[in-house]
């Protein structure tokens, strides 16, 4: 049996479609379904059901997929890696959100480009822009605050970050000496907000979840960058809500303030995705671990 059908085979079972297999792949959709088509005849069984959004495997689809894919993956890794399993000449395509990328990732996977792991980045402030090209192949790796759905991408909880209402000392000082007065919303809407975006995802998720209500403010500076964002609060321009990872230098120097300290703080949780399957190539498993190791300190 020729092992490129079998390649072929595999990616289409994984992806669940023609047309993402194709792009995975470097060929055209008809190449794809000519290659399976031929693998089916050899076989003289159907291996996928053909549906309006995909396919779907057929029971001897799936055996065929649970026989083949570990000794296939073996040799592609084989080929790709050599028998020493290190990363040195491969490539990492990762992608996620700019600050987590800049201030956590990269440096978590350091010791992997000190083996000769080379890594390309893809900065995406939107959840579904990076796994979107996951799915279609452009990444192998994505930090992402949405759980992707479907069994084409697989997610691990990678880590919560905690998110905290700040401002410069003097927005502190003009709300409340003594503290945020207890009816803090109210006063709250009435500052400048920074954000990264018009809807104020930060701000709103913070005032649903602190004061369960929205917030009755526009933002003042919308900057598509957490760092530019906390730059223009330190300044004394206005009011954000920033992940502590980030702010925490600025809060221990004095810079900002946090404004509120609520008994449970709001939470995002981050995962890490990768397309089913590709867990099987050194480069990406041996980033994924590092990443997970590291975001228990995170």
């Amino acid at each position: 049996m020729d092992l490129g059908l079998l390649r072929t085979f595999l990616t289409v079972h994984r992806a669940g479609s023609f047309t993402r297999a194709a792009a995975l792949l470097g060929l055209s959709q008809p190449a794809v379904t000519s290659q399976i088509r031929t693998l089916e005849r050899q076989l003289g069984r159907p291996l996928f059901l053909r549906q309006a959004r995909g396919v779907t495997p057929t029971t001897v689809g799936d055996e065929l997929a649970h026989r083949a894919a570990p000794h296939l993956d073996a040799l592609v890794e084989i080929t790709e890696t050599g028998l020493n399993g290190r990363v040195l000449g491969r490539t990492l395509h990762l992608a996620g959100p700019p600050e987590m990328v800049s201030l956590r990732a990269l440096p978590a996977l350091a010791p992997l480009v000190a083996e000769g792991l080379s890594v390309r980045t893809s900065l995406f402030a939107a959840a579904e822009e990076s796994l979107d090209g996951l799915a279609a192949g452009r990444h192998d790796l994505v930090l992402s605050t949405a759980r992707p759905r479907g069994g084409l991408l697989t997610a691990t909880p990678l880590c919560d970050e905690e998110h905290v209402l700040v401002a410069a000392p003097r927005w502190a000082a003009r709300l409340a000496p003594d503290g945020l007065p207890s009816k803090g919303p109210v006063v709250l809407d009435g500052l400048p907000v920074i954000e990264v975006h018009e809807s104020l995802p930060f701000v709103t998720r913070y005032w649903s979840a602190v004061f369960e209500s929205k917030p009755a403010a526009s933002a003042t500076v919308v900057v598509p960058d957490l760092r530019a964002v906390l730059e223009s609060a330190a300044s004394g321009v206005g009011l954000a809500v920033l992940p502590r990872y980030l702010c925490e230098e600025a809060l221990a120097s004095g810079r900002l303030v946090a404004l509120l300290e609520p008994a449970v703080p709001p939470l995002r949780t981050y995962f890490l995705v990768v397309r089913a399957g590709t867990l099987a190539l050194t480069h990406i498993t041996r980033a994924h671990e590092t990443l997970l190791r590291a975001a228990v300190e995170w």
